[in-house]
């Protein structure tokens, strides 16, 4: 990662432009071309240096849920489970972790009675209890590479 892509990282974490050509704005804003700024942001996302570039919603005010919910499973059945959970196309995200509760995962619904029927669907399939965690309050963290 060099300067120009912490650059546009920077850049698009204040947003992104709504416009006939953003891609073209982005570039104009940090001296680059518009070409050079869809490379780049490929380049970023197939080394995994960002796991995703869209749009983020607030589904609770789309009229939707969100919740984070987590696991507690055996490793023997870590593989079987995670392809259960990720099977679900409301689960917006999963991750292991080194802990008693190592499968993290993130559900995103239409509706927020739609949570609790994925939590009790997963239960169903699993025979594993989903601890939900709903938020209580949202924090923005903002995350600016050093040039």
């Amino acid at each position: 990662m060099d300067d120009n892509d912490r650059a546009l990282i920077n850049y698009l974490q204040g947003g992104f432009p709504l416009c006939e050509r953003p891609y073209q704005v982005v570039a104009e804003r940090l001296g680059l071309n518009e070409t050079e700024v869809i490379e780049r942001l490929q380049n970023l996302l197939e080394q995994k240096i960002l796991t995703r570039f869209g749009p983020m919603y607030h589904a609770e005010k789309l009229g939707g849920g969100l919740t984070l919910a987590a696991l507690k499973v055996s490793f023997d059945r870590f593989d079987e489970i995670t392809t259960i959970v990720n099977a679900f196309p409301e689960v917006a995200h999963n991750y292991q972790r080194e802990h008693e509760f190592n499968m993290w995962f993130v559900l995103a619904t239409e509706t927020q009675q739609r949570i609790t029927e994925v939590i009790a669907e997963i239960e169903q399939q699993t025979g594993l209890k989903v601890y939900n965690m709903p938020k209580k309050r949202e924090y923005f963290i903002g995350l600016q590479w050093e040039a």
